[in-house]
């Protein structure tokens, strides 16, 4: 595990660029589960940024649509794990066309997104290649320094130095949460093998995570039905379908949507069935290492690489393989 850390070399080559750029707005813009990274980096650049707006796009829409704000005083911050998904390298050249500086994230430096962005950011997954990182190297720990590299450059706050000693304390953090989650995922992963539909609900930052985890595991990976909702709008719609028979993931995180999930965890409590209910809380972790005003911003890091062991123990126990099983994507080259 990493004691110390320094800028990630593509961030700090493109935090360098920067003197010589004026920049007004930032759209974040992906597919899947590289979209689902893009809602905790625009609320951190929400949190600490009065002088860039910003969106969140995904990549075929942010083309078709064309947002007018789209000009060589944006920045645009696109991220594919591969680099080869042919909407967001389209999302790259149209930016470009347009006057727009861009910066892709990706597994693969020299892959077609790379190819197409004027800066690279390299990280690194253990999701797809089954090879454990230190989670410093993850496309969350590099696009929240891309993010408060932007917030120093652009607002003159610096908050660089606090965001690299946390990050080089939450592989180890990690660890700790899977032991603590553990005795919870092995009571629930039986009862939610067997579950049809499973519902994910989180807020402020931890809503990627619930994001990815409904539409990336749960339905592309096990095919059970799901749907990633915000906790604020579960109330204005989405709790008709809550009754004893209903399975929910709730995530709890620490940013100051907090109030909201649990709103929704009294609810689900209320008109649910504890055995139907699993509810991961942040507040239960040891968060020892990080700084205390980054907690909420990498709880759903936490929240999300632990929630993956537990799918595969939801996995094992319905017989059903998790990346090997798909049937279309990666699988179709004509979709």
């Amino acid at each position: 595990m990493a004691n110390t850390l320094t800028l990630n070399d593509g961030v700090a080559e493109f935090l360098a660029a920067l003197n010589r750029r004026s920049l007004d707005h930032v759209f974040f813009v992906a597919c899947g589960g590289s979209l689902s990274i893009m809602y905790p980096a625009k609320f951190m650049l929400d949190q600490y940024s009065a002088t860039l707006t910003s969106d969140v796009y995904n990549s075929e829409e942010f083309c078709r649509r064309a947002p007018r704000t789209l000009s060589s005083r944006t920045l645009v911050i696109l991220c594919s794990m591969t680099g080869t998904t042919r909407e967001t390298v389209r999302a790259a050249a149209f930016s470009g066309s347009e006057g727009a500086l861009t910066i892709g994230m990706t597994c693969d430096t020299g892959s077609p997104l790379a190819r197409e962005c004027e800066f690279v950011v390299g990280f690194e997954t253990p999701y797809t290649s089954g090879v454990p990182i230190d989670a410093a190297s993850s496309n969350y720990a590099r696009i929240y320094q891309i993010v408060l590299g932007l917030v120093r450059r652009y607002d003159g706050l610096d908050k660089i130095r606090p965001l690299l000693g946390s990050l080089a304390k939450l592989q180890s953090v990690i660890d700790s949460a899977k032991c603590t989650f553990a005795a919870l995922f092995g009571d629930y992963a039986p009862r939610f093998a067997k579950e049809p539909v499973i519902y994910t609900v989180a807020s402020g930052a931890s809503f990627g995570a619930a994001y990815s985890f409904a539409i990336c595991v749960l339905m592309e990976m096990q095919w059970i039905d799901s749907h990633p909702i915000h906790a604020n709008e579960f109330f204005h719609g989405p709790f008709e379908v809550v009754d004893r028979d209903r399975a929910f993931i709730l995530l709890k995180g620490l940013d100051s949507t907090r109030p909201l999930e649990e709103r929704a965890e009294r609810f689900l409590r209320r008109f649910s069935s504890e055995e139907k209910v699993l509810v991961l809380d942040a507040g239960t972790l040891n968060l020892d290492g990080i700084a205390p005003e980054f907690r909420g911003n990498l709880a759903p890091l936490i929240f999300f690489d632990t929630l993956w062991h537990f799918a595969y123990m939801v996995a094992d126990l319905r017989n059903h393989p998790m990346l090997e099983g798909r049937r279309y994507m990666k699988v179709l080259k004509d979709y």
